[in-house]
């Protein structure tokens, strides 16, 4: 099965560290998808779906326009229960985390700026627990 991690943030910027400390760590265990709208989130997901991808972890951002990130999470823990959500942000409001809490089986809460020695830990525990 070939295994993918999903980064969603509408800051490029941010989107490309978190790929880049991805590939740096993990090497070609997985493949790294990077979408700057949930909108552009679910085509991604539906095409690597098709193509025979399982999300391992999805990583997303809370304050983004159109939908916020604990929305997204929970309809892609309706879709995927399996896949590891984290929320990473530096807006999310205390009842947004805990609606993810309690509707996408939450894996974590990171705040930004994020420490790479911190999200690397946490994502490998969230592959370890879906193993």
């Amino acid at each position: 099965m070939k295994l993918a991690i999903l980064c969603v943030d509408d800051e490029k910027i941010v989107l490309d560290s978190l790929q880049q400390q991805l590939q740096k760590h993990f090497g070609p265990s997985y493949a790294y998808e990077i979408a700057e709208s949930v909108d552009e989130a679910w085509e991604v997901i539906d095409e690597l779906t098709e193509d025979g991808y399982k999300f391992i972890v999805v990583i997303s951002d809370w304050l983004m326009p159109m939908t916020k990130g604990d929305k997204f999470l929970i309809d892609l823990h309706k879709r995927f229960p399996e896949a590891a959500t984290i929320l990473l942000t530096g807006q999310a409001d205390e009842s947004a985390v805990e609606n993810a809490k309690k509707h996408a089986n939450l894996h974590a809460y990171i705040r930004k700026p994020w420490r790479a020695e911190e999200l690397i830990k946490i994502i490998q525990a969230a592959i370890d627990a879906s193993k």
